[in-house]
């Protein structure tokens, strides 16, 4: 077993706090900046950055549907991370800035991969197929956010 990284990256056309406020905000600007892969997206509890507690369904494949119950932690420089309690997949959002009104946005996600063949398969396609997922949602978050 080896783990298994994917990572998404944008510069999006907005200060840094404005593009962290919006990650954090679980209630309202998270789930209409979701890509179709996500579905039955409900808060648990909270709302906002850290402490709050998130369930969807990610269906990375038209065969792997991941059932996902996310507890959202702060990491290092305002970092939100988002730990899977269903399995050991752990995505971190950063947000830097860039430049005088924009920013740097960063995915990266981590998870212990499978064995064998499976895992071979695993690490050479998956972690593709996530960063088109999360490049999906960066965009709909920059034309959120610049919207605003």
């Amino acid at each position: 077993m080896g783990q298994v990284v994917a990572t998404a990256e944008r510069v999006v056309r907005a200060p840094a706090d404005v593009v962290r406020a919006a990650l954090a905000d679980y209630t309202t600007t998270r789930p209409a900046v979701l890509p179709e892969q996500y579905s039955d997206y409900r808060v648990t509890e909270g709302g906002t950055g850290a402490g709050t507690r998130v369930h969807w369904k990610l269906q990375a494949t038209s065969k792997r549907v991941r059932v996902q119950d996310v507890v959202v932690t702060a990491g290092p420089d305002g970092a939100l991370v988002e730990s899977d309690s269903n399995s050991s997949m752990v995505t971190t959002w950063t947000v830097h800035p860039a430049d005088a009104g924009v920013s740097t946005v960063r995915a990266r996600t981590t998870w212990t991969g499978a064995t064998g063949i499976g895992g071979f398969f695993e690490r050479t396609f998956a972690p593709k197929g996530l960063s088109r997922i999360h490049q999906a949602l960066l965009e709909k978050l920059e034309h959120a956010v610049s919207a605003g």
